[in-house]
């Protein structure tokens, strides 16, 4: 009985060894800054991600910040535009091992310490 409670033991460890593993290896992910070329990647994003990539206005970016979100710290960058006949959005720009992971539209909130400068890379934006 006593080699039995032992090997489940050991099962267990090595679960929440592998548990632990996975959880340090998704933190390094997320906080690892993005590269230098991170404007030029968003940029190449925004080019697929709007449907009239053309006539964007009104461009500001922040800095990339450390941000808490879905509770965990994450890169992310936040992003202020108004696209072609459409309102002024905020949007915030997520990181993953440094790269462009994904966008979230709707950041007012998320990015309302952000401290903008202009973007005009994004307003040049064409097809």
């Amino acid at each position: 009985m006593n080699a039995l409670a032992l090997a489940l033991s050991l099962v267990l460890a090595g679960c929440n060894s592998d548990w632990m593993n996975a959880r340090d290896r998704a933190i390094q992910a997320n906080t690892k800054p993005p590269g230098p070329n991170y404007k030029a990647d968003i940029v190449a994003f925004m080019r697929t991600y709007l449907n009239d990539p053309t006539g964007v206005r009104d461009a500001f970016i922040s800095e990339p910040a450390l941000r808490t979100l879905e509770n965990a710290d994450r890169y992310t960058v936040c992003l202020r535009y108004t696209a072609r006949n459409a309102a002024s959005k905020d949007s915030l720009v997520l990181f993953r091992d440094g790269r462009l992971d994904r966008v979230i539209d709707t950041a007012r909130e998320a990015c309302k310490d952000a401290v903008y400068q202009p973007f005009p890379e994004l307003e040049r934006l064409t097809r």
